[in-house]
């Protein structure tokens, strides 16, 4: 019986893509190139910088420039955190009726502390997570199933008890490994070369809203 449910955050809470995309573009326009359209960028929001700036420069991180271009990206994603980030459509009723029926639901994202807090807080729900665990919040990040623990142990309820849900490959494996129920979200950053059904899950669902059907 699932008591507790935890997210990912970029992809699965709230659609971030916006944000993530403009930072890059504005840091191509930095470097002289053309803005990408939001509509190729969008799978790569939930890959972090890596995917980010391998969609936008063709850089991996073995490149000399990779860790310079890195530091750019992140400056301008901190000037631009919340511009137009919100919750999924549904997802604002999900989190209300979780906490209606007493279920405690927190975060678990690969995302730094330093971007996921105050993203949180500017979307009101810094007070209503009963835990959130950053991607350096622990020695390992996903798909290492330590946050997953972490975010069990802060809650205080059994790792089995609990549903993650995300919408990438490592967020499936790390479910796996902390022995959660799996839930993939089809409404994520999903692109061509992604295939959830190779991934384990517990189940897929294709808006937050279907998720209260499953508990």
């Amino acid at each position: 019986m699932i008591k507790a449910v935890l997210f990912d955050l970029d992809g699965t809470l709230a659609d971030t893509a916006l944000d993530l995309g403009y930072a890059l573009n504005e840091q191509r326009r930095r470097h002289g190139l053309a803005p990408l359209p939001h509509e190729q960028l969008r799978p790569y929001a939930s890959h972090g910088t890596v995917g980010l700036l391998d969609v936008g420069f063709n850089l991996a991180p073995q490149d000399p420039s990779f860790s310079a271009m890195r530091e750019e990206y992140l400056e301008l994603y901190t000037a631009n955190l919340c511009r137009l980030t919100c919750l999924f459509q549904g997802m604002a009723e999900t989190l209300q009726q979780l906490e209606q029926r007493g279920i405690p639901w927190g975060v678990v994202t690969n995302k730094p502390a330093r971007f996921t807090d105050p993203l949180m807080a500017a979307l009101g729900l810094s007070e209503r997570a009963a835990s959130i665990i950053s991607g350096d919040t622990c020695a390992h990040p996903k798909p290492h199933p330590e946050p997953l623990l972490c975010a069990s142990r802060e809650i205080g309820l059994p790792p089995e008890t609990f549903a993650y849900v995300g919408d990438a490959q490592r967020d499936m494996e790390a479910a796996l490994a902390a022995g959660m129920r799996p839930i993939i979200a089809r409404y994520g950053y999903l692109g061509p070369d992604d295939h959830p059904e190779q991934w384990d899950a517990h189940c897929m669902i294709e808006s937050p809203l279907e998720l209260l059907r499953l508990l």
